[in-house]
């Protein structure tokens, strides 16, 4: 009963050497970002997830088995090792890089952003999973160490959102004329608009499905192609609802903003949103495969690949709508005096 106190004041005793010898090496130049502290204590807390999932997967022993099985048996599931692997692999190298950015004084705030919408994410939908599935019976008071996911996250996105952006070098004219182009002149963004309509039709009949609508095609959806929805571990469901009631109104805002210029919060949450859907595909996607899963409700082998397809196409869209808003960003800056002037006279 002991062994895992002893395990979690050892992992304090290690932190807590972490931070002397950060301190002892750079002084407290790099201190002076409280960011820098979360990325320090979070990439910590990411080994261990890695190494948790590594544990659970046979591939290492004898490590936090039973600190989770007592604390945290939510960690055992399909869900519970894809998430510890995402947080320890990508998360883990998103720490390290913008940790290397505030040695260098450099700017992170696009990486940030992704982290940000990518950890909460995981977490909340985690945490609605443990709350109302099979494990909720189970929680331990070690269930309230997440809590610090979802206060920081909060704080660490008002900071981020508060840096400032990286100016992109172009004049009045230059914008004008973007934003002078219809959709139509815009094959790129046309096409983006259309991936982002049909990413839309598949949230909302998925969102159907796990709703229990009695119609054939939701059905045989759920029992032939995707059977993990019905998984009473409830992370599916959670995900899809959260996709129907959150992800589906911003998909049309996202298409908003490709349509008509000038809307300039989009290149920060579409950093937002690709961090946020990529996190959630993984994890999805995964479980739907991985052997943790019972088998009634793992994907039938006839269909792994049309569901491989249906789920990386859905996970394509927020990264290409990203890279388009980061890459050319002129059509979605506000409009300047200049600019509104050119446009009319242009007119």
């Amino acid at each position: 009963r002991s062994r895992p106190l002893v395990l979690m004041l050892m992992g304090v005793l290690v932190l807590a050497g972490l931070f002397s010898i950060i301190f002892f090496v750079s002084g407290v130049s790099h201190f002076q970002d409280p960011l820098f502290c979360v990325f320090v204590v979070f990439s910590f807390t990411s080994v261990v997830d890695l190494i948790i999932s590594l544990e659970e997967d046979g591939y290492i022993s004898g490590f936090v088995e039973v600190y989770v099985r007592e604390s945290e048996p939510h960690l055992r599931t399909a869900h519970g090792i894809l998430i510890c692997y995402w947080d320890g692999v990508i998360h883990y190298g998103l720490y390290l890089a913008m940790i290397a950015a505030i040695g260098q004084r450099k700017s992170y705030r696009n990486l940030g952003l992704f982290w940000l919408g990518s950890l909460t994410m995981s977490i909340v939908v985690f945490l609605l999973g443990n709350l109302i599935g099979k494990y909720s019976s189970d929680l331990s008071p070690a269930f309230l160490l997440n809590l610090p996911y979802i206060l920081i996250p909060i704080w660490a996105g008002l900071r981020l959102f508060q840096q400032p952006k990286a100016l992109p070098c172009l004049s009045p004219e230059e914008v004008a004329e973007e934003q002078r182009k219809y959709l139509h002149q815009r094959p790129q963004d046309a096409a983006l608009v259309l991936l982002l309509l049909l990413t839309a039709a598949f949230t909302f009949f998925r969102g159907l499905v796990v709703l229990d609508c009695p119609a054939d095609s939701c059905f045989e959806y759920i029992y032939q192609h995707e059977p993990y929805l019905r998984d009473p571990v409830a992370y599916p469901k959670v995900q899809m609802l959260i996709y129907m009631f959150y992800v589906l109104p911003f998909l049309c805002l996202c298409i908003y903003g490709l349509v008509l210029p000038g809307c300039s919060w989009l290149p920060d949450w579409s950093l937002v949103f690709a961090g946020a859907i990529t996190q959630a595909q993984f994890a999805h996607l995964g479980s739907s495969l991985h052997p943790r899963t019972p088998f009634p409700y793992q994907t039938p082998e006839d269909v792994w690949w049309s569901f491989l397809l249906t789920n990386v196409l859905y996970a394509l869209g927020p990264q290409l709508l990203a890279f388009r808003c980061l890459r050319r960003p002129a059509f979605f800056l506000p409009a300047t005096p200049a600019t509104l002037h050119r446009g009319k006279k242009h007119q």
